[in-house]
């Protein structure tokens, strides 16, 4: 009898403290919980490669706990695993889990014609890099209003400012084209958008948030810096004299 009393009252004793369960376990990624949350959004989940996006989430944090991002929350995914006829560029809040903007987005010529397949970071060869990327500042140029971008990614994306890589709109860029060519027209190697909304996406993104162009080669997510911090280390070490 005494013994079934003291096992009740430290049964009682147990359910009345509270477990801090969480003092036994990791903290969460942070990437992979927001992966998940993003997910939650309709208009992301049918729109969206999961596969880039974490990715791009993973990317995001690391530039964000390295402090190269100024503007906190805005993340633009440009997909060029998709073909140029279907909408590639997506604009999303981290924060609220929002897809604030959809649509067609143009690769270089040199990358191909409706697929982007070949990538360059060199001067004059007139394709896309893939990479991570900060925003920059505005400028009116031959395109008119228009976003420098400059690439995080050493030997990937880095030349950027100096091939003048930038979002800017473009007449090719249109399903009226599309109609017309069966695909979009092709840049000079920018990230060139539509004339009925570059505007308003420049204005989204402008001034330090994080852009990233993914495409599934293998080649660049293990050459990646921002993706791989260690590789930026090792690269650092090799470079630093003996």
């Amino acid at each position: 009898m005494r013994k079934g009393v003291l096992l009740l009252l430290l049964l009682l004793c147990f359910m009345l403290v509270p477990v801090q369960s969480r003092s036994f376990t990791f903290p969460e990624n942070p990437a992979r919980k927001n992966f998940f949350s993003l997910f939650q959004s309709h208009d992301i989940r049918q729109k969206v490669n999961p596969e880039a996006l974490r990715l791009a989430m993973r990317g995001y944090y690391n530039l964000k706990q390295q402090g190269m991002i100024q503007r906190d929350g805005i993340l633009t995914l440009i997909d060029f695993q998709k073909p140029s006829v279907e909408e590639r560029i997506f604009v999303i809040d981290v924060n609220s889990g929002k897809l604030l903007f959809s649509g067609l987005v143009a690769h270089g010529r040199g990358s191909g014609d409706n697929i982007a397949t070949e990538f360059s970071n060199l001067p004059g060869s007139n394709k896309s890099s893939v990479g991570f990327y900060v925003t920059d500042t505005t400028y009116q140029g031959k395109h008119g209003y228009s976003l420098r971008l400059r690439g995080m990614e050493t030997g990937i994306n880095d030349n950027a400012l100096d091939r003048a890589i930038v979002v800017h709109g473009a007449d090719y860029v249109s399903y009226d084209f599309i109609r017309k060519n069966g695909r979009l027209g092709r840049s000079q190697g920018c990230p060139a958008l539509s004339f009925d909304s570059y505007e308003q996406v420049i204005d989204m993104i402008k001034g330090g948030t994080c852009l990233f162009i993914f495409h599934s080669a293998r080649e660049y997510a293990s050459r990646s810096e921002v993706l791989n911090p260690r590789v930026a280390l090792r690269n650092r070490d090799l470079e630093s004299p003996v």
